[in-house]
């Protein structure tokens, strides 16, 4: 049994969690990531979740009937897809403070992006939990929307922590909504790297149908064009400075007709904010909206919808970009902050504030531009379809 706890590992109270569910969307979240970072030079060094849950507060975009404090998974829970040696191990290392070099060998923590931290067990745990707890409430009810934006952490293998993920939630999500019967899944990626460890972990699986759209050549450097994975995923990696268009291209001629095939019972989207040309880890070059208008479009096409997180490493980019996504799950319209081209609506001081008290260690960092304080949505980044982008389109379709 999934038991919810506080930063400080109490349990929460036993009050049923989100009364409004399944009319209105919930959101999972918690306070372990207003505290807990990587590491001082790691890219998750910035505060991602608190931030984005907190500007949503601030745009009075939440009912508080519809958050729940995310819980913590189980190692018993872990161990369905985890091997439980390496669950052992990521254990041992929060205990610690440190790890083997034969462990760190074995099972590739404390190297790789992957570092031990104070919380190494407990925040992918809750993230993983909040993923598992999701998945369980739609699958006992005909439907629904929940938002978890801390999860997303696609790398994660069986027995490895891979790139900055040590636990793979939406696997587990995924799992537990097949073992309520949920059937058939399809999970589409929209992060600017490939989500491998998902893909991987449902190569022999027919009832699931994994999808990403991704930065070509961008590490870990699968999901290459024409990439089926035995037949059971759908790799669209489209080219450097990839744009609104091409994104809506996509979705519209890529993404609706292989979901809509498919005939889900439940989509889980992970929307990595890292393809977003405001971040540093890719060079790819959408405007938040783009997302936005991805996730709107996506939301119809199941009737029981996961929306995770995923990458995204400039924190006010991530903020708005998650606050956004929320809004579109409650029918708000996010883009209000701007006309067109024109930036000329500001949010309200509330929720500029949640912004300007954000820090980055970053060169970009230094000196933000206004508008990152000021605005949810992007300017638009517009541009042509491209060839390489039909191409993808054309090969995922065949």
């Amino acid at each position: 049994m999934l038991v919810p706890y506080n930063l400080d590992g109490k349990a929460v109270s036993d009050a049923p969690p989100a009364p409004l569910f399944p009319a209105a969307p919930v959101l999972i979240g918690s306070e372990i990531y207003r505290h807990s970072i990587y590491g001082r030079s790691h890219p998750l060094s910035i505060p991602r979740v608190s931030s984005t849950v907190d500007l949503i507060t601030a745009l009075g975009w939440l009912n508080p009937q519809q958050y729940i404090t995310s819980p913590l998974a189980t190692p018993d829970e872990l161990a369905r897809f985890h091997c439980p040696e390496y669950i052992d191990a990521i254990m041992a290392a929060e205990q610690d403070g440190e790890v083997a070099p034969a462990v760190r060998e074995k099972f590739n923590i404390g190297r790789n992006g992957n570092p031990v931290f104070p919380e190494i067990f407990r925040r992918p745990a809750t993230s993983a939990g909040g993923s598992i707890l999701a998945a369980k409430m739609l699958a006992e009810s005909a439907g629904g929307t929940i938002h978890s934006p801390a999860g997303g952490t696609h790398h994660g293998r069986r027995d490895q922590a891979s790139g900055f993920c040590y636990f793979n939630d939406p696997v587990l999500a995924i799992l537990t909504l097949l073992d309520h019967g949920v059937a058939p899944v399809v999970y589409v990626d929209l992060d600017a790297h490939h989500g491998d460890g998902v893909e991987a972990a449902f190569h022999d699986f027919d009832d699931v149908l994994t999808i990403s759209v991704h930065e070509d050549g961008r590490w870990p450097g699968s999901g290459l064009f024409g990439d089926r994975a035995g037949g059971n995923a759908r790799n669209l990696p489209v080219p450097q400075e990839f744009n609104d268009c091409e994104l809506d291209y996509i979705v519209h001629n890529a993404l609706v007709p292989l979901v809509q095939t498919r005939q889900p019972a439940a989509l889980v989207l992970q929307t990595g904010v890292d393809a977003l040309n405001d971040d540093p880890q890719s060079k790819l070059g959408l405007s938040n909206r783009a997302i936005w208008r991805a996730v709107r479009t996506l939301m119809p096409l199941a009737p029981r919808r996961l929306v995770v997180g995923g990458g995204g490493y400039n924190p006010w980019a991530v903020a708005r970009a998650w606050a956004g996504i929320w809004g579109v799950l409650n029918n708000f319209d996010p883009g209000v902050a701007h006309d067109g081209e024109a930036m000329t609506t500001p949010l309200p001081a509330a929720a500029e504030d949640v912004l300007r008290a954000l820090q980055w260690n970053h060169s970009r960092g230094r000196n933000p531009p206004e508008h990152w304080f000021k605005y949810l949505a992007d300017s638009p980044h517009l541009g042509p379809v491209r060839d390489p982008v039909k191409a993808v389109v054309e090969d995922v379709l065949r």
